[in-house]
């Protein structure tokens, strides 16, 4: 199954979705990123292995 991270402009009830379909899914609130640079998110999922799950458009311009 897939492992995700959820950006904290997502609705809690996606990671309940994803939850209850088998995935590892947290969320930036869960593990306390709230407010932190795309850039970081982006580092820390890299680091976890996790797919980040984002309503922001430009998140995809986050330099790699």
């Amino acid at each position: 199954m897939g492992r995700f991270k959820l950006d904290e402009n997502l609705p809690a009830e996606v990671g309940t979705v994803l939850r209850a379909a088998g995935h590892d899914a947290v969320s930036v609130l869960d593990q306390q990123l709230g407010g932190q640079p795309d850039e970081n998110v982006a580092a820390i999922c890299r680091d976890e292995g996790r797919t980040v799950v984002t309503l922001d458009l430009h998140f995809a311009d986050t330099p790699r």
